[in-house]
């Protein structure tokens, strides 16, 4: 499912895997391999990609309300 994620955030950013593999330094036959799934990128991985297409990625509390970032997260929490 991330694969499909991943090739969306991409597209909607109007990216080539090629100039989106430049922007985080990852091959373009590597984010080929992350968007078919071929291979599974790390979290921190996934929030480089997003971030370079323009996108955030946030857990929200399903009945608080509350939103959790790596941002916003106290590292003593971890």
């Amino acid at each position: 499912m991330i694969g499909k994620i991943l090739r969306t955030m991409r597209r909607k950013s109007n990216l080539s895997q090629e100039q989106i593999g430049k922007l985080t330094g990852y091959a373009r036959n590597t984010i080929s391999q992350y968007e078919t799934e071929t291979i599974q990128p790390a979290f921190s991985t996934i929030e480089k990609i997003a971030n370079e297409c323009g996108y955030e990625i946030y857990f929200k509390h399903i009945t608080t309300g509350e939103i959790l970032t790596t941002k916003n997260i106290d590292r003593k929490e971890i």
